[in-house]
Protein backbone atom coordinates (compact mmCIF):
# COMPACT_ATOMS: atom_id res chain seq x y z
CA UNK A 1 0.00 0.00 0.00
CA UNK A 2 1.34 3.41 -1.01
CA UNK A 3 1.91 6.22 1.48
CA UNK A 4 1.56 8.98 -1.10
CA UNK A 5 -1.39 11.30 -0.51
CA UNK A 6 -2.94 13.23 -3.39
CA UNK A 7 -5.74 15.82 -3.39
CA UNK A 8 -9.23 14.24 -3.36
CA UNK A 9 -10.17 16.36 -6.37
CA UNK A 10 -7.86 15.92 -9.38
CA UNK A 11 -5.65 18.94 -9.98
CA UNK A 12 -5.06 20.71 -13.27
CA UNK A 13 -1.48 19.96 -14.49
CA UNK A 14 -1.24 23.30 -16.31
CA UNK A 15 -2.03 25.21 -13.14
CA UNK A 16 0.48 23.11 -11.19
CA UNK A 17 3.12 23.95 -13.79
CA UNK A 18 2.31 27.67 -13.54
CA UNK A 19 2.41 27.56 -9.74
CA UNK A 20 5.77 25.80 -9.82
CA UNK A 21 7.17 28.44 -12.18
CA UNK A 22 6.02 31.18 -9.83
CA UNK A 23 7.67 29.36 -6.93
CA UNK A 24 10.97 29.37 -8.83
CA UNK A 25 10.86 33.07 -9.76
CA UNK A 26 12.37 35.90 -7.80
CA UNK A 27 15.01 35.78 -5.08
CA UNK A 28 15.29 32.24 -3.80
CA UNK A 29 12.91 29.37 -4.32
CA UNK A 30 9.59 28.83 -2.58
CA UNK A 31 10.47 25.24 -1.66
CA UNK A 32 7.33 24.83 0.41
CA UNK A 33 5.12 25.32 -2.63
CA UNK A 34 7.30 22.99 -4.72
CA UNK A 35 6.99 20.27 -2.08
CA UNK A 36 3.25 20.84 -1.59
CA UNK A 37 2.70 20.25 -5.29
CA UNK A 38 5.17 17.56 -6.35
CA UNK A 39 5.11 15.50 -3.17
CA UNK A 40 1.34 15.10 -3.51
CA UNK A 41 1.01 14.09 -7.16
CA UNK A 42 1.20 10.52 -8.45
CA UNK A 43 3.45 9.38 -11.29
CA UNK A 44 0.88 10.11 -14.01
CA UNK A 45 0.18 13.58 -12.65
CA UNK A 46 3.89 14.38 -12.35
CA UNK A 47 4.44 13.36 -15.96
CA UNK A 48 1.61 15.65 -17.11
CA UNK A 49 2.98 18.54 -15.07
CA UNK A 50 6.36 18.12 -16.75
CA UNK A 51 4.72 18.08 -20.19
CA UNK A 52 2.82 21.27 -19.40
CA UNK A 53 5.89 22.97 -17.95
CA UNK A 54 7.90 22.22 -21.08
CA UNK A 55 5.05 23.39 -23.34
CA UNK A 56 4.44 26.67 -21.48
CA UNK A 57 7.97 27.70 -20.47
CA UNK A 58 10.08 25.85 -23.08
CA UNK A 59 12.23 24.32 -20.35
CA UNK A 60 12.53 20.93 -18.68
CA UNK A 61 11.19 20.96 -15.15
CA UNK A 62 14.11 18.78 -14.07
CA UNK A 63 16.60 21.41 -15.25
CA UNK A 64 14.78 24.13 -13.35
CA UNK A 65 14.66 22.02 -10.19
CA UNK A 66 18.38 21.27 -10.52
CA UNK A 67 19.12 25.00 -10.69
CA UNK A 68 16.80 26.00 -7.84
CA UNK A 69 17.31 23.28 -5.23
CA UNK A 70 20.48 21.90 -3.69
CA UNK A 71 21.96 19.02 -1.73
CA UNK A 72 19.97 16.01 -0.69
CA UNK A 73 16.69 17.81 -1.33
CA UNK A 74 17.63 18.29 -4.99
CA UNK A 75 18.78 14.69 -5.40
CA UNK A 76 15.58 13.36 -3.89
CA UNK A 77 13.30 15.63 -5.92
CA UNK A 78 15.05 14.89 -9.23
CA UNK A 79 14.56 11.18 -8.67
CA UNK A 80 10.97 11.60 -7.49
CA UNK A 81 9.71 13.38 -10.61
CA UNK A 82 10.82 10.48 -12.82
CA UNK A 83 8.50 7.61 -13.67
CA UNK A 84 9.31 4.41 -11.70
CA UNK A 85 11.25 2.66 -14.48
CA UNK A 86 13.29 5.77 -15.34
CA UNK A 87 13.98 6.28 -11.65
CA UNK A 88 15.26 2.73 -11.21
CA UNK A 89 17.34 3.04 -14.38
CA UNK A 90 18.85 6.32 -13.18
CA UNK A 91 19.68 4.92 -9.74
CA UNK A 92 21.24 1.88 -11.36
CA UNK A 93 23.26 3.96 -13.84
CA UNK A 94 24.60 6.21 -11.09
CA UNK A 95 25.42 3.21 -8.89
CA UNK A 96 27.31 1.43 -11.68
CA UNK A 97 29.05 4.29 -13.49
CA UNK A 98 29.00 7.29 -11.14
CA UNK A 99 32.01 8.90 -9.50
CA UNK A 100 31.63 6.44 -6.64
CA UNK A 101 30.49 2.93 -7.59
CA UNK A 102 27.80 1.61 -5.24
CA UNK A 103 27.42 -2.08 -5.97
CA UNK A 104 25.14 -2.59 -2.96
CA UNK A 105 22.65 -0.09 -4.39
CA UNK A 106 22.86 -1.67 -7.84
CA UNK A 107 22.36 -5.13 -6.36
CA UNK A 108 19.39 -3.95 -4.30
CA UNK A 109 17.62 -2.43 -7.30
CA UNK A 110 18.08 -5.53 -9.45
CA UNK A 111 17.41 -8.21 -6.82
CA UNK A 112 14.37 -6.51 -5.22
CA UNK A 113 12.39 -5.98 -8.42
CA UNK A 114 9.92 -8.32 -10.10
CA UNK A 115 10.64 -9.82 -13.55
CA UNK A 116 8.13 -7.49 -15.21
CA UNK A 117 9.70 -4.48 -13.51
CA UNK A 118 13.15 -5.61 -14.62
CA UNK A 119 11.98 -6.04 -18.20
CA UNK A 120 10.74 -2.44 -18.31
CA UNK A 121 13.89 -1.26 -16.51
CA UNK A 122 16.12 -2.88 -19.13
CA UNK A 123 14.18 -1.25 -21.96
CA UNK A 124 14.21 2.13 -20.23
CA UNK A 125 17.93 1.89 -19.44
CA UNK A 126 18.72 1.23 -23.10
CA UNK A 127 16.51 4.09 -24.32
CA UNK A 128 17.71 6.56 -21.70
CA UNK A 129 21.45 5.88 -21.67
CA UNK A 130 22.12 4.30 -25.06
CA UNK A 131 23.61 1.08 -23.70
CA UNK A 132 22.45 -2.18 -22.23
CA UNK A 133 22.34 -2.49 -18.46
CA UNK A 134 23.99 -5.89 -18.84
CA UNK A 135 27.03 -4.14 -20.34
CA UNK A 136 27.45 -1.85 -17.35
CA UNK A 137 26.88 -4.71 -14.92
CA UNK A 138 29.57 -6.73 -16.69
CA UNK A 139 31.99 -3.79 -16.63
CA UNK A 140 31.59 -3.10 -12.91
CA UNK A 141 31.08 -6.53 -11.32
CA UNK A 142 32.84 -9.87 -11.35
CA UNK A 143 32.64 -13.53 -10.41
CA UNK A 144 29.58 -15.05 -8.80
CA UNK A 145 28.11 -11.62 -8.05
CA UNK A 146 28.19 -10.78 -11.75
CA UNK A 147 26.71 -14.14 -12.74
CA UNK A 148 23.86 -13.71 -10.24
CA UNK A 149 22.94 -10.21 -11.44
CA UNK A 150 23.07 -11.11 -15.13
CA UNK A 151 20.97 -14.23 -14.53
CA UNK A 152 18.44 -12.35 -12.44
CA UNK A 153 18.10 -9.69 -15.14
CA UNK A 154 17.70 -12.19 -17.98
CA UNK A 155 15.60 -15.08 -16.67
CA UNK A 156 11.78 -14.72 -16.63
CA UNK A 157 10.22 -15.91 -13.38
CA UNK A 158 6.70 -16.71 -12.26
CA UNK A 159 5.17 -13.78 -10.36
CA UNK A 160 2.04 -15.42 -8.99
CA UNK A 161 1.35 -16.52 -5.40
CA UNK A 162 1.36 -20.30 -5.95
CA UNK A 163 4.27 -22.61 -5.17
CA UNK A 164 4.80 -26.36 -5.57
CA UNK A 165 5.83 -27.80 -2.16
CA UNK A 166 7.45 -30.88 -3.69
CA UNK A 167 9.59 -28.80 -6.05
CA UNK A 168 10.44 -26.45 -3.17
CA UNK A 169 11.66 -29.44 -1.17
CA UNK A 170 13.83 -30.55 -4.09
CA UNK A 171 15.37 -27.09 -4.35
CA UNK A 172 15.95 -27.01 -0.59
CA UNK A 173 17.74 -30.34 -0.84
CA UNK A 174 19.87 -29.11 -3.75
CA UNK A 175 20.87 -25.97 -1.83
CA UNK A 176 21.81 -28.06 1.20
CA UNK A 177 23.96 -30.35 -0.95
CA UNK A 178 25.54 -27.30 -2.60
CA UNK A 179 26.34 -25.63 0.70
CA UNK A 180 26.19 -26.94 4.22
CA UNK A 181 26.48 -30.64 3.33
CA UNK A 182 29.78 -30.33 1.47
CA UNK A 183 33.23 -28.89 1.92
CA UNK A 184 33.20 -25.64 0.02
CA UNK A 185 30.22 -24.17 -1.79
CA UNK A 186 28.71 -24.85 -5.20
CA UNK A 187 27.86 -21.21 -5.97
CA UNK A 188 26.40 -22.08 -9.36
CA UNK A 189 23.66 -24.15 -7.71
CA UNK A 190 22.72 -21.17 -5.53
CA UNK A 191 22.68 -18.89 -8.57
CA UNK A 192 20.48 -21.30 -10.51
CA UNK A 193 17.85 -21.71 -7.81
CA UNK A 194 17.77 -18.07 -6.72
CA UNK A 195 17.65 -16.65 -10.25
CA UNK A 196 15.18 -19.12 -11.79
CA UNK A 197 12.53 -19.25 -9.06
CA UNK A 198 9.83 -16.68 -8.31
CA UNK A 199 9.33 -15.11 -4.90
CA UNK A 200 6.47 -17.36 -3.83
CA UNK A 201 8.56 -20.40 -4.65
CA UNK A 202 11.66 -19.03 -2.88
CA UNK A 203 9.60 -18.42 0.25
CA UNK A 204 8.43 -22.04 0.03
CA UNK A 205 12.05 -23.18 -0.39
CA UNK A 206 13.00 -21.29 2.76
CA UNK A 207 10.18 -22.96 4.71
CA UNK A 208 11.14 -26.38 3.36
CA UNK A 209 14.81 -25.84 4.19
CA UNK A 210 14.01 -24.89 7.77
CA UNK A 211 11.68 -27.87 8.15
CA UNK A 212 14.11 -30.37 6.65
CA UNK A 213 17.35 -29.20 8.26
CA UNK A 214 16.19 -27.30 11.37
CA UNK A 215 18.15 -24.27 10.19
CA UNK A 216 17.01 -21.10 8.38
CA UNK A 217 18.00 -20.86 4.74
CA UNK A 218 19.13 -17.30 5.45
CA UNK A 219 21.67 -18.62 7.98
CA UNK A 220 22.93 -21.08 5.38
CA UNK A 221 23.36 -18.30 2.81
CA UNK A 222 25.26 -16.18 5.34
CA UNK A 223 27.49 -19.09 6.23
CA UNK A 224 28.22 -20.21 2.67
CA UNK A 225 28.55 -16.89 0.81
CA UNK A 226 29.94 -13.43 1.40
CA UNK A 227 30.35 -9.95 -0.05
CA UNK A 228 28.10 -8.58 -2.76
CA UNK A 229 27.21 -12.09 -3.94
CA UNK A 230 25.87 -12.99 -0.52
CA UNK A 231 24.09 -9.64 -0.29
CA UNK A 232 22.35 -10.34 -3.60
CA UNK A 233 21.17 -13.77 -2.49
CA UNK A 234 19.92 -12.37 0.82
CA UNK A 235 18.10 -9.56 -0.98
CA UNK A 236 16.27 -12.06 -3.19
CA UNK A 237 15.42 -14.30 -0.24
CA UNK A 238 14.28 -11.51 2.07
CA UNK A 239 12.15 -9.86 -0.62
CA UNK A 240 10.60 -13.24 -1.39
CA UNK A 241 9.57 -13.56 2.25
CA UNK A 242 8.62 -9.91 2.90
CA UNK A 243 9.67 -6.89 0.81
CA UNK A 244 8.32 -4.55 3.50
CA UNK A 245 10.45 -6.17 6.21
CA UNK A 246 13.47 -6.07 3.91
CA UNK A 247 13.17 -2.35 3.19
CA UNK A 248 12.39 -1.53 6.83
CA UNK A 249 15.72 -3.13 7.73
CA UNK A 250 17.54 -1.26 4.96
CA UNK A 251 16.11 2.04 6.22
CA UNK A 252 17.04 1.25 9.81
CA UNK A 253 20.63 0.50 8.84
CA UNK A 254 20.78 3.72 6.81
CA UNK A 255 19.90 5.77 9.91
CA UNK A 256 21.68 3.67 12.52
CA UNK A 257 24.81 4.81 14.32
CA UNK A 258 26.88 7.90 13.58
CA UNK A 259 25.75 9.64 10.43
CA UNK A 260 23.06 8.80 7.91
CA UNK A 261 23.33 7.13 4.51
CA UNK A 262 21.25 9.73 2.71
CA UNK A 263 21.66 8.00 -0.64
CA UNK A 264 20.02 4.88 0.80
CA UNK A 265 17.33 6.88 2.58
CA UNK A 266 16.45 8.76 -0.60
CA UNK A 267 16.54 5.64 -2.77
CA UNK A 268 14.16 3.64 -0.61
CA UNK A 269 11.71 6.44 0.18
CA UNK A 270 11.28 7.68 -3.39
CA UNK A 271 11.05 4.19 -4.92
CA UNK A 272 8.63 2.71 -2.37
CA UNK A 273 6.32 5.65 -1.58
CA UNK A 274 3.95 4.64 -4.39
CA UNK A 275 4.39 0.90 -3.85
CA UNK A 276 4.34 -0.40 -0.29
CA UNK A 277 5.51 2.30 2.11
CA UNK A 278 2.56 1.77 4.46
CA UNK A 279 3.62 -1.84 4.92
CA UNK A 280 7.25 -0.79 5.37
CA UNK A 281 6.19 1.69 8.06
CA UNK A 282 4.24 -1.02 9.87
CA UNK A 283 7.22 -3.41 9.78
CA UNK A 284 9.57 -0.65 10.92
CA UNK A 285 7.41 0.16 13.94
CA UNK A 286 6.91 -3.53 14.74
CA UNK A 287 10.62 -4.33 14.63
CA UNK A 288 12.24 -1.18 16.02
CA UNK A 289 9.48 0.12 18.32
CA UNK A 290 9.64 3.55 16.71
CA UNK A 291 7.82 5.17 13.85
CA UNK A 292 9.69 5.57 10.58
CA UNK A 293 8.55 9.21 10.43
CA UNK A 294 10.14 9.92 13.81
CA UNK A 295 13.38 8.27 12.73
CA UNK A 296 13.53 10.32 9.51
CA UNK A 297 12.66 13.49 11.40
CA UNK A 298 15.58 13.00 13.79
CA UNK A 299 18.09 12.22 11.00
CA UNK A 300 17.23 14.95 8.48
CA UNK A 301 16.51 18.66 8.43
CA UNK A 302 15.05 21.55 6.45
CA UNK A 303 13.16 21.16 3.21
CA UNK A 304 14.85 17.78 2.67
CA UNK A 305 13.16 16.52 5.82
CA UNK A 306 9.83 18.05 4.86
CA UNK A 307 9.93 16.42 1.44
CA UNK A 308 10.76 12.93 2.70
CA UNK A 309 8.11 13.11 5.42
CA UNK A 310 5.56 14.25 2.83
CA UNK A 311 6.24 11.08 0.87
CA UNK A 312 6.31 8.77 3.89
CA UNK A 313 3.17 10.28 5.38
CA UNK A 314 1.95 10.33 8.92
CA UNK A 315 1.58 7.14 10.91
CA UNK A 316 -1.99 5.95 11.17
Amino acid sequence: MASLTVPPVPTWPRQDAIDLHRAFKGFGCDSTTVINILAHRDATQRALIQQEYRAIFNQDLSRRIASELSGHHKRAMLLWILDPASRDATILKQALTGDVTDLRAATEVICSRTPSQLQILRQTYRARFGCYVEHDVTERTSGDHQRLLLSYLAIPRYEGPEADPSLAALDARELHKAGERRLGTDERAFIRVFSERGWAHMAAVARAYHHMYARPLEAAVKGETSGNFGFGLLTILRCAESPARYFAKILHKAMQGLGTSDSTLIRVVVTRAEVDMQYIKAEYHKTYKRSLADAIHSETSGHYRTFLLSLVGRDR
